[in-house]
């Protein structure tokens, strides 16, 4: 079997490098020349741990190329952003022109499989749109849809043992994609329709955004209240019962923070809950940022002087490079703006550069600190010294500052 991913992101190019390791020939495809360049010069333009090398050996071993267009192939992944608008409605333009890219190619008992996060009836669209431009294709090809639910920084192990779920538009589909799966898949294969499947990955992501928003306005109560945060979800969860997860500086990352809209974008008035929590989650980026700038402004009363701040984390989660949707980011840009201060320190020490900020060694950003605010709990930031001659913001949880 060929298959054709289209789209090397984050989970496009991962999933292309596990299926071609597992024997499938595989061409990658992305509209980003750069992008296409660089993998296959066997360079990895993502964070992933062990991911380059399994990249360097499908190439090496012929199983993998990238293109700038789709090549014909027996089955057809689109794994393109899906990205919501300035309202907050689920944009599947992405989906649509990969979907007229490959329609032209597709021939009969191909395989057409929609990885990409989509509002539900998505792939019954997308299969609508192929019969119109391919009406000859009626019914002689499978198409269903699989989401992925990956955690980055342990994709390789995830891609290949977690469960995954798969809709086909009917049982035939299903069990065509489920036979392509099964060729790296090691957990169990859930059967389903597809706007099951479709719903299913928007209410996991939905779930977790409304557990960690009863986390993130814990700790704003906690804070008015005088209460270690940290110190009430320990003891909260030494019941059997209970599992609260841990705050943050707010929610982000191209699922989490994007996939309740695709539910309350369809059904505004009956997601109540999912929308709560969203705004919830975003007032915290809000919420963290006027911390900030009111401790700075402190300071500065006090001290006569400015602080130097260091921002420590950029990402939206420990450990990746990952940026999108990152409150991190957006409580940076938010004090950066607000305040007339040039020694404010981006940290980020999973990227080398950044469009918007001029970074700082962490080690140096924490050593010659007044306020030092964490806003990601990278590993680095763990074997900092201790210091107790500056001000910490820990939004995060992390235990550096601890005696």
């Amino acid at each position: 079997m060929r298959a054709c991913f289209m789209g090397l992101g984050y989970i496009g190019l991962p999933t292309a490098i596990i299926a071609a390791k597992h024997g499938v020939d595989v061409v990658g495809v992305d509209i980003n020349k750069e992008v296409v360049e660089t993998t296959n010069k066997g360079i990895l333009h993502i964070i992933e741990p062990g991911m380059e090398q399994l990249l360097r050996d499908v190439i090496a071993d012929g199983k993998f190329k990238a293109y700038t267009e789709p090549q014909r192939s027996d089955a057809y992944f689109i794994v393109v952003p899906t990205p919501f608008k300035g309202d907050h409605k689920p944009d599947i333009s992405y989906v649509e022109a990969a979907t007229r890219m490959v329609a032209p190619l597709l021939k009969d008992n191909d395989l057409f499989v929609i990885e990409s996060t989509s509002p539900v009836g998505t792939t019954e669209k997308m299969a609508e749109l192929i019969y119109d431009l391919r009406p000859e294709l009626k019914d002689k090809i499978f198409i269903a849809y699989c989401p992925e639910r990956v955690l980055p920084g342990n994709v390789i192990y995830e891609l290949e043992h977690n469960d995954r779920v798969i809709g086909g538009i009917n049982e035939a589909s299903t069990e065509k994609a489920k036979e392509f799966y099964k060729t790296f898949v090691k957990g169990n294969l859930h059967s389903t329709n597809s706007r099951t499947a479709e719903m299913c990955k928007l209410t996991e992501n939905s779930s977790r955004d409304v557990q960690i928003a009863f986390a993130n306005e814990l700790s704003i109560i906690c804070d008015k209240a005088g209460i270690d945060v940290w110190e009430l979800i320990d003891l909260a969860n030494k019941h059997p019962r209970v599992n609260i997860l841990r705050p943050g500086c707010g929610v982000g990352g191209h699922c989490i923070a994007v996939d309740p809209y695709f539910i309350t974008a369809d059904y505004p008035k009956e997601s109540k809950i999912i929308s709560t929590a969203r705004e919830i989650n975003n007032y915290k980026a809000l919420w963290c940022a006027e911390k900030v700038k009111n401790c700075m402004l402190e300071f500065e009363l006090k001290n006569h002087r400015r602080p130097k701040v260091a921002m420590m984390g950029l990402a939206f989660k420990p450990n990746i490079d990952d940026l999108r949707e990152s409150p991190a980011k957006s409580i940076t840009t938010n004090v950066i703006q607000a305040c007339n201060n040039p020694d404010i320190m981006v940290v980020e020490p999973n990227v080398k550069e950044n469009n918007l900020f001029k970074l700082t060694d962490y080690k140096v950003a924490y050593e010659t600190a007044d306020i030092v605010v964490f806003l990601v709990g990278h590993k680095e930031f763990a074997e900092l010294n201790y210091r107790n001659d500056v001000i910490v913001l820990d939004f995060c949880g992390n235990n550096t500052n601890k005696k």
